[in-house]
């Protein structure tokens, strides 16, 4: 054999090995690549927004502002609510005088004169019934004609239904209102009143209170712009709640037990093995997360959702940031 058909044999060997060495490294890398698994920190959002219609007079806070609970974050402005609560408190000043003239009765006068009436009268049917009682001895001594008895009586029957009409009147005049006009009377006063509070309540409203310490995180409309009932206007991020959240392939769940524990990093922070502990785990809807594995000896996978907060209270966490898990730690 030749020298130059020896040393291309040589080297044909030497490639061979080396493609051997190099194929052995890294199939023996891939194998031993960690599986990393790679989620995001969230937090509980509450939308900020009002019951009335009206304009954004005065923002009180800023976005990336931390809030207390209670503190007052913009102050809108309803002028048509003013009004409306000013009527209603007018209406109800005179259901409250309306109800203190039925409560109070019939004035004092108004009973005099009316008893005076009555006391006429009873003088009136005293005089006809004497007038009569003479008259009707008279008739029976026929001294008067049978006509003339007639007329009396009648005049006498007269006077005693004028005496029970005035009686009424003055019996009306003293117990005053009817029981049912004094209750609706009531009822109306009521009814003024709790439009009253439910309008106070509408009004306070117009100056909207965080529901939850946390940070501002977006304000929607600017300043002077009007606002309808249930817009939102600005995102409180509690970020007391932030927590992670991870999508598991269904094979790797027994390292993601309910109640367990993993350590995650969170570049953004630069921060690692930082400790979470799970207190929700769901299946994913299979519609979007199926993933059909069948070989022999397989089987469908399904991937869940868990959600974990980190044992000791962490400020600094932020909605957004990625948080890596490792499963060869």
């Amino acid at each position: 054999m030749s020298n130059s058909k020896k040393s291309l044999a040589v080297a044909f060997l030497v490639v061979l090995v080396v493609v051997v060495i190099v194929s052995t490294i890294g199939i023996l890398a891939l194998g031993n690549k960690p599986e990393i698994l790679q989620g995001q920190i969230e937090s509980t959002e509450v939308r900020i927004s009002g019951k009335i219609p009206g304009r954004i007079d005065k923002f009180l806070v800023e976005e990336g502002q931390n809030v207390l609970k209670g503190d007052t974050l913009v102050v809108i402005n309803s002028p048509e609510l003013w009004a409306k609560f000013a009527q209603i408190n007018a209406l109800s000043d005179v259901a409250v005088y309306e109800n203190q003239k039925v409560q109070e009765g019939t004035r004092k006068q108004i009973i005099a004169t009316v008893n005076q009436l009555w006391n006429k009268t009873k003088s009136d049917l005293d005089l006809a019934k004497v007038t009569y009682d003479r008259i009707n001895t008279l008739y029976k001594d026929s001294v008067v004609p049978a006509q003339r008895k007639d007329e009396v009586e009648a005049i006498y029957r007269a006077a005693q239904a004028a005496e029970r009409a005035a009686y009424q009147e003055y019996q009306m005049a003293v117990d005053g209102a009817r029981k049912q006009d004094r209750e609706s009377s009531k009822s109306m006063v009521s009814a003024a009143k709790s439009t009253i509070d439910e309008m106070a309540f509408l009004l306070e409203d117009t100056k909207l209170v965080a529901t939850e310490s946390g940070q501002i995180s977006v304000i929607y409309p600017k300043r002077g712009e009007l606002v309808g009932p249930g817009t939102p206007i600005m995102s409180l991020v509690v970020l007391e709640d932030s927590h992670a959240v991870l999508n598991i392939r269904e094979d790797l769940m027994p390292h993601f037990k309910m109640g367990g524990q993993f350590k995650g990093d969170v570049p953004a922070l630069a921060l690692k093995d930082i400790v979470f502990e799970i207190y929700y785990v769901s299946p994913l809807g299979s519609y979007a997360t199926w993933k059909s594995t069948k070989q022999v000896g397989s089987y469908d996978m399904r991937t869940f959702e868990i959600k974990a907060k980190p044992i000791n209270p962490m400020p600094e966490l932020r909605p957004g940031m990625s948080v890596l898990v490792d499963l060869s730690k």
